[in-house]
């Protein structure tokens, strides 16, 4: 028998499998109401749209959609993306440069593998997006994090840790952030504390990742608007993808940021893929040249809307007292704080027992905690199986309490 395992890499050895991932296949077995993944419902993709576009690009754009394009982008889909990027409120301005991902994940790894060495110091929020964190840790960085509240990163925390972190001798690298409809936490970043942060990082000298895959799909108005509108040095890079407003399987994201950084990203990317598959490219292009998004947005608002809006009902109604939760302005995620005495993974175990799933909290925070806290998903379920879910939920937590 060959002993595999000393063959492979310090970094291969530490990574473990990712909680969502691994709960996935408790819902495939069935009877199972799922809280767990960022599924988007099915029932938003324009799958009509998307197959007659298909076969126009490969009809028409053949002999470009099916051949090996530039690492950086098909020029066609960079100049969608440009022309959605400014409708939305995000400029992209002459310095700056657009790269084509495999979804915000390969940017999210692009950035870390960019920016950090092993060692280097980043700043996250706290919890943050798991799948940021397994992709920075890739790079080898340490994490420093500030905590959340209703209202997203406390960036008077912020500023505690930068102060604290240049008393040290630490050089921090980035700040990542989700400031608009949070994952896991649902929360949402006033623009005073936008403003703070983006003084905070001129002061410091920091560069600012800004994820944003929610913002198209906020249900209520909030005077708020992304970082890098409000970027006037060139400090964020900001990240966005197709996934939750057209459909995840396109696999299809971006970032936008100073051209120097965007170009090393670039290199960086040539190693890994060569380049974004650009039939996806093409049609999603042709997508979003026909509007077809702008046109879908609505629909999904509105289903996403009553879903989180069942959720909040159901949690309102069978939450026993000392359970706490977000209230999200759009966006996938609402985020519960349970009493103290409770563990969320001793809780899942019970909870899988009693037929529903939840992502435990501690999964989102880097640098551990967050053992009484869990995330929660409305876009999949139906109504009716959130209701149902939560409820069930409810009497799996009584039964802790």
């Amino acid at each position: 028998m060959i002993d595999y395992d000393r063959f492979l890499s310090d970094y291969a050895k530490s990574v473990r499998a990712s909680d969502i991932r691994e709960l996935l296949k408790v819902v495939e077995r069935g009877g199972v109401i799922s809280f767990a993944g960022g599924l988007p419902d099915p029932n938003t993709f324009p799958k009509e749209e998307i197959a007659q576009i298909a076969m126009e690009v490969i009809i028409k754009h053949g002999e470009k959609a099916l051949q090996y394009g530039p690492t950086r982008g098909s020029a066609y889909f960079l100049e969608a993306v440009r022309e959605f990027s400014k409708m939305n409120g995000i400029p992209v301005r002459e310095n700056e440069g657009i790269i084509a991902t495999v979804g915000s994940q390969q940017s999210l790894y692009l950035v870390g593998k960019t920016l950090a060495n092993p060692g280097d110091y980043i700043v996250t929020e706290e919890p943050t997006y798991l799948g940021a964190i397994q992709a920075f840790r890739s790079s080898g960085v340490r994490f420093l994090t500030v905590p959340i509240d209703e209202d997203g990163m406390r960036t008077d925390k912020l500023e505690e840790v930068l102060k604290e972190a240049v008393s040290e001798g630490i050089k921090i690298k980035y700040i990542y952030t989700i400031p608009t409809c949070h994952n896991p936490a649902g929360t949402t970043m006033p623009m005073e504390r936008r403003k703070h942060l983006l003084e905070l990082a001129e002061q410091y000298n920091i560069l600012v990742i800004e994820d944003d895959p929610y913002s198209y799909i906020t249900f209520e108005e909030r005077e708020v608007k992304p970082l890098k509108a409000m970027d006037e040095s060139g400090r964020v890079i900001y990240l966005s993808t197709l996934s939750k407003i057209l459909a995840p399987g396109i696999r299809l994201g971006w970032a936008i940021g100073p051209e120097p950084i965007v170009a090393k990203m670039e290199l960086v990317k040539q190693g890994m893929d060569l380049h974004t598959p650009t039939l996806t490219q093409y049609i999603a292009a042709e997508i979003l040249k026909r509007g077809i998004i702008d046109r879908n947005i609505p629909k999904i608002k509105r289903i996403y809307k009553e879903k989180r809006d069942a959720m909040l009902r159901a949690l309102e109604q069978y939450m026993p007292e000392g359970v706490k939760w977000t209230k999200p302005i759009g966006g996938l995620f609402i985020w519960v704080w349970l009493p103290e005495k409770i563990n969320a993974r001793k809780l899942l175990n019970k909870a899988i027992e009693n037929g529903v799933v939840f992502v435990p909290g501690d999964s989102f925070f880097p640098n551990g905690g967050g053992k009484n806290t869990m995330r929660l998903n409305f876009s999949y379920p139906s109504p009716e199986e959130i209701e149902e879910g939560i409820k069930r939920l409810a009497k799996t937590i009584k039964e802790m309490l």
